[in-house]
């Protein structure tokens, strides 16, 4: 039997990079997929290689910053899915600028998207899992979060407060069964890493103890072992995806 067999996870931002390769893994796993994005057309692909795996899967198109719009998409969900047992909080954009040079209006679409979607989408299905009594809860934070980036002050606000979220969410919940986790991706082989420069790609390199980038999957692998009957005694943590990068 497969470690997800029949459970139905929910993952934001799964039109492409690491949520889609989440959805994919989780997938190949036995679980059914509802897959959201901000647009529908995002998703065809992963709702497709769903499919080809055998598992039910379903398109939500959802802003996670707007209330409306992810309490819309939590009701469509159940409707369509009648249970949800994991729930990953993967959205997340870059506005990337030096802080003095930083508008409020990149500052709050970055905190907005990467922290109150996970927010209010914890939110819309932890009650759910309260009357089931179960659940898992996987936060896609970052290393940026844990040491911070210059350029990138709003980014790693977002995700250290995403870090501090997961395991307030942790506490509250774990008296139900419901664990809350976060992962710290490092430097990940995505569209976002594609567009660096080789200068700038060379030098990330030399930080990273193991010399190379990771990939979606490497951080795929990790969510599943959070989502699966191992990890049922593993809440409240933050584990790094790095290479080695961020190691004390």
């Amino acid at each position: 039997m497969k470690p997800l067999e029949n459970q139905v996870a929910v993952i934001t931002g799964a039109g492409r990079g690491i949520g889609q390769a989440i959805a994919l893994k989780f997938a190949a796993n036995g679980a059914d997929i509802a897959a959201v994005d901000l647009k529908l057309e995002f998703l065809d692909q992963t709702v497709e290689e769903v499919q080809k795996l055998g598992r039910r899967a379903w398109a939500v198109a959802a802003d996670v910053a707007q209330a409306a719009s992810v309490e819309a998409a939590a009701e469509q969900i159940l409707a369509q899915a009648g249970r949800v047992d994991i729930l990953v909080n993967n959205a997340g954009i870059t506005r990337d600028a030096l802080l003095m040079r930083m508008s409020e209006a990149d500052w709050d679409a970055v905190l907005a998207i990467n922290l109150k979607g996970a927010f209010l989408f914890t939110k819309a299905f932890s009650r759910v899992f309260l009357k089931q009594k179960s659940g898992r809860i996987i936060n896609i934070a970052s290393v940026i979060g844990l040491m911070g980036n210059a350029g990138q002050c709003n980014y790693a606000a977002s995700k250290a407060g995403l870090i501090g979220f997961t395991k307030s969410v942790a506490r509250e919940l774990a008296s139900r069964g419901i664990t809350a986790n976060a992962i710290a991706p490092g430097f990940i082989e995505t569209k976002m890493t594609e567009a660096l420069g080789p200068d700038v790609r060379e030098a990330m390199l030399k930080q990273i103890p193991l010399g190379c980038f990771g990939k979606p999957e490497d951080v795929a692998e990790a969510a599943l072992f959070l989502a699966s009957p191992g990890a049922r005694y593993i809440t409240g943590q933050v584990l790094a995806v790095d290479g080695g990068l961020t190691m004390q």
